[in-house]
């Protein structure tokens, strides 16, 4: 899954247009290294997401082949940091 898509169904990111936005400014990070909102994201992977204050560490868990609820979108993940 590409990666902001993964941002918005996991719902760390609202939309996918704010997440495409992100990525391309630098702030997202896919193990470490600076990634486009086309990478391609599997589990194990970890997400790093530069806010202006502060970051946010996510190690993705299970990657959906569609969109999944509300409820759902936080199994999707777990925050390390």
């Amino acid at each position: 899954m590409r990666l902001d898509k993964f941002l918005k169904v996991s719902r760390l990111i609202k939309r996918r247009t704010v997440a495409n936005e992100v990525s391309d400014m630098g702030r997202v990070l896919v193990n470490g290294a600076p990634a486009k909102a086309a990478k391609k994201v599997k589990e194990g992977d970890i997400i790093t997401i530069e806010y202006a204050n502060r970051k946010l560490c996510a190690k993705i868990l299970r990657v959906p082949l569609n969109n999944v609820s509300v409820q759902e979108a936080p199994t999707l993940y777990e925050i390390i940091e």
